[in-house]
């Protein structure tokens, strides 16, 4: 399986055979032993982002899993008597470990789509205190394995035939990113690829973009994480977007929360300390807003702007907008609200106390402490591209992963086919 390699402690053999045993293989050729899979983890990408690229060198493209030569994923060895599954019932998996969650999500092909088969879902808070210690914390990398170990489970257990797990800001800034990423293939067989800026904002698009209301002119998708926010411009005047312009600023729900530090009990200090977020997320984007005003006047003048987001921070404004006792993944995603609503539950949100916010639907103890700063980049995101109304998307990386896999594997097939065909 790709990226997935059972460590090898998990491969138990018998201590010995009784003599005189046949082996069930006597009287057959022996045949050469497969490879090993093919390594997938590739160094982290350092701190300092560099300068956008231009749009040529972002166009997605369906057939390509990767984009900024990722290795490519590699189908699980079989034994030569074992025929392949059709495409159709064969499972691929995506794992986004994250700076604040893990997930993981098992699908099979199902027309133009997938039919999720078993998915995983769990805060591991991998980069807490990364932004004071620049390191990822014993206790941090304990919980993400503990989630990454039942992922492996999962994975072994559905028979995937196709695997791609990625790992994002948390590690790519933390200096003993790397070895953790080495820790996880050792202990779980999980092989993680920290990806880069510019390909988690590509596999965002590729996720959700087909959640994005039809219309004319350049539209804008955003996507606010643990450890960074992405905004990228695309074009869809095809049936997948092509990518305009990228920006990736280190401000996620975890770290902008962490670099404020701890905020007084008081509606003053509350107040503060929003501004000042805000403050650091427009600073982080000025350049990109530049860039994008002339793109923002177009898309205004040929029928108004058109905005997509996918975080945990709209899903839960939207999930507040409609008055939900709980979370309803079924009546949020593909919901298209007002941002003059989602501004006002924003302020209401940041100038509550802690504990008001604990009791609010839909966030508990668990968010509380972080969709403040989720609020700020949101708003901030609002003032850049300023439509009047938001698509909701709970989908993103781990679907846009499953697309390129899917879209490689359908290709290889017809290959295959169209091979058989020619030598008959």
């Amino acid at each position: 399986m790709a990226e997935f390699d059972p460590p090898a402690q998990q491969r138990k053999t018998r201590p010995g055979k009784r003599r005189g045993r046949k082996s069930a293989s006597r009287g057959k050729p022996r045949g050469a032993r497969p490879a090993p899979a093919a390594s997938a983890s590739t160094p982290a990408e350092p701190a300092a982002r560099p300068e956008p690229k231009l749009a040529a060198n972002l166009a997605m493209s369906a057939p390509s899993p990767t984009v900024s030569a990722p290795p490519q994923p590699v189908e699980a060895s079989r034994a030569p008597w074992q025929k392949s599954l059709p495409f159709h019932r064969q499972a691929y998996a995506a794992i986004d470990l994250g700076t604040n969650n893990c997930r993981l999500l098992i699908a099979r092909p199902s027309g133009d789509h997938f039919m999720v088969i078993d998915a995983f879902s769990r805060v591991v808070r991998l980069g807490e205190g990364l932004a004071q210690s620049g390191r990822l914390s014993e206790a941090a990398m304990d919980r993400a394995l503990g989630a990454l170990h039942i992922c492996a489970d999962k994975l072994r257990k559905r028979g995937v035939h196709l695997a791609r797990s990625v790992a994002t800001e948390a590690c790519r800034r933390a200096t003993n990113g790397e070895a953790f990423i080495e820790r996880v293939h050792r202990e779980t067989g999980i092989r993680l690829n920290i990806i880069t800026a510019e390909e988690e904002a590509r596999l965002a698009v590729l996720g959700c973009h087909i959640l994005l209301e039809p219309g004319c002119g350049p539209a804008m998708i955003f996507d606010i994480g643990g450890g960074s926010t992405e905004m990228v411009l695309v074009d869809t005047s095809d049936a997948v977007p092509r990518i305009l312009d990228w920006q990736s600023v280190p401000w996620g729900v975890v770290s902008l929360t962490e670099s404020i530090g701890a905020i007084e009990l008081t509606a003053e200090a509350r107040a503060a300390a929003y501004r000042e977020m805000r403050r650091r997320i427009t600073e982080g984007f000025a350049r990109f807003a530049e860039r994008v005003a002339p793109a923002r006047e177009a898309a205004d003048q040929q029928g108004g702007l058109r905005l997509l987001g996918t975080s945990g921070t709209v899903t839960t404004l939207a999930s507040l907008h409609l008055g939900l006792p709980q979370y309803d993944r079924s009546a949020v995603d593909g919901l298209i609200v007002p941002t003059a609503s989602m501004r006002e539950i924003s302020q209401r949100l940041a100038h509550i106390s802690p504990a008001e916010r604990v009791a609010v639907p839909c966030i508990g103890r668990e968010r509380a402490d972080l969709v403040v700063a989720g609020c700020a980049i949101l708003e901030s995101i609002f003032d850049i591209w300023p439509a009047e109304r938001l698509g909701i998307a709970d989908r993103g990386i781990r679907e846009g992963i499953l697309r390129s896999l899917m879209a490689a594997g359908g290709l290889g097939d017809r290959r295959a086919a169209e091979a058989k065909g020619a030598q008959a």
